[in-house]
């Protein structure tokens, strides 16, 4: 199946089938609205594109992947960010679990049967994922003991199992992948609220985690190259549908200010904190197109990047720093979209709209997660450019 055919039959199923979210935004409801959502496209067929047929998948190009999470991302089905995990989590299971394991788990985390959570960062090891000390230790029995701890680790608690990196040695080479079952004994979540108000993150904790050694991806030293593997997923097929996500964002922005400037003047929540509604105003209509059409361009700049990115991980390219400008175009994009709402839609992520409040806070993170700007620039500097290290 081709895109464009791909494409028009599941504009056609969405159109009969509804699977818009209820009134819950909590991080419990959008958990389940995801459940649902991977549920029903799993059963439609949907799902299973573009995923190999050894782990439940119907073949095809991965590219009918980032168009499913298009169509999901620009309907507003499922937040953007925890849909797309399963396009970092499973690619690694497929390329470094024993096939049998991932002919068993994938199709879980595909149907929506499962959720799982990447413990990557600790305390002092984000951006410098390399310095982690979380330990694991080889018993006599062949398994693994496991101790440490991990930080900002996604949906945790919601989690059945963790793609886990663990030290085992020194150095680089001394960073060993495990695929944990959450239900350990041993094992501790505790959520971290964020000032947007949801704690989609969590820390855990591992205190005597038995892993059986089937459980390991890879080989023992294999878990750096399972990390530098894992970022071409994350800064391709995610990308694209953060940024389909965000175009939605867009033009409901460009509705709700047209529905401002047409609304009768009124004094309300937005007067009272000091702005202004002038209904039919056109005095600041010059600026407010100059601030849509920047963000525009920004949202349109990071799509041109993200589908060549697209294009040469399908033709089997290898994608290494120069997708850290692919990161710094993203999270500018984002930050600017949100400033432009807060903006031009006065009062709405300060006092009367919880979700634009929500959202704009959490924007205010996309120049830090993944990644910080800072890092990505210096390697950008270092790597791209060949500035050196001063």
């Amino acid at each position: 199946m081709n895109i464009a055919e791909f494409r028009s039959g599941l504009r056609e199923w969405f159109a009969h089938n509804d699977l818009s979210p209820g009134p819950d935004h909590s991080l419990d409801g959008q958990v389940a609205q995801l459940a649902r959502v991977r549920r029903a496209l799993y059963d439609a067929g949907w799902m299973r594109y573009g995923w190999p047929v050894e782990v439940g998948g119907l073949g095809g190009p991965a590219v009918l992947r980032a168009v499913l999470g298009e169509e999901v991302a620009s309907r507003d089905l499922a937040e953007p960010g925890i849909y797309s995990m399963i396009e970092v989590l499973a690619p690694t299971m497929i390329s470094y679990a024993p096939p049998a394991l991932a002919a068993e788990m994938v199709p879980l985390l595909l149907s929506g049967a499962e959720q799982w959570c990447q413990g990557f960062s600790e305390p002092g090891s984000g951006s410098d994922l390399a310095s982690l000390s979380t330990r694991a230790e080889q018993r006599e029995d062949g398994s693994w003991l496991v101790n440490g701890q991990k930080v900002w680790t996604s949906l945790a608690q919601y989690s059945q199992r963790c793609v886990l990196l663990t030290r085992t040695a020194p150095g680089h080479g001394g960073i060993t992948a495990f695929f944990v079952d959450m239900d350990t004994p041993g094992i501790t979540v505790r959520p971290l609220r964020t000032m947007h108000g949801i704690d989609e993150f969590a820390e855990v904790f591992f205190d005597d985690v038995v892993v059986p050694a089937d459980r390991m991806l890879g080989e023992p030293g294999d878990g750096w190259q399972l990390a530098m593997d894992l970022l071409p997923h994350e800064r391709s097929t995610c990308f694209w549908h953060r940024v389909a996500f965000l175009y939605e964002r867009l033009e409901r922005l460009i509705d709700e200010r047209a529905g401002l400037d047409k609304a009768p003047a009124t004094v309300g929540t937005a007067a009272a904190a000091g702005a202004t509604v002038n209904a039919g105003a056109t005095a600041n209509a010059g600026a407010d197109d100059a601030d849509l059409g920047g963000a525009y361009l920004a949202l349109h700049t990071i799509r041109c990047r993200s589908h060549a990115t697209q294009r040469r991980l399908a033709a089997g390219a290898h994608l290494g720093p120069e997708t850290s400008i692919d990161k710094v175009l993203l999270a500018t994009a984002e930050q600017r979209l949100f400033d432009t709402a807060r903006d031009l839609l006065p009062g709405a992520v300060e006092l009367t709209d919880p979700r634009w409040r929500s959202e704009y806070l959490y924007s205010r993170a996309a120049t830090i997660y993944g990644g910080t700007a800072e890092i990505q620039r210096n390697i950008i500097a270092r790597r791209l450019l060949e500035l050196g290290k001063e």
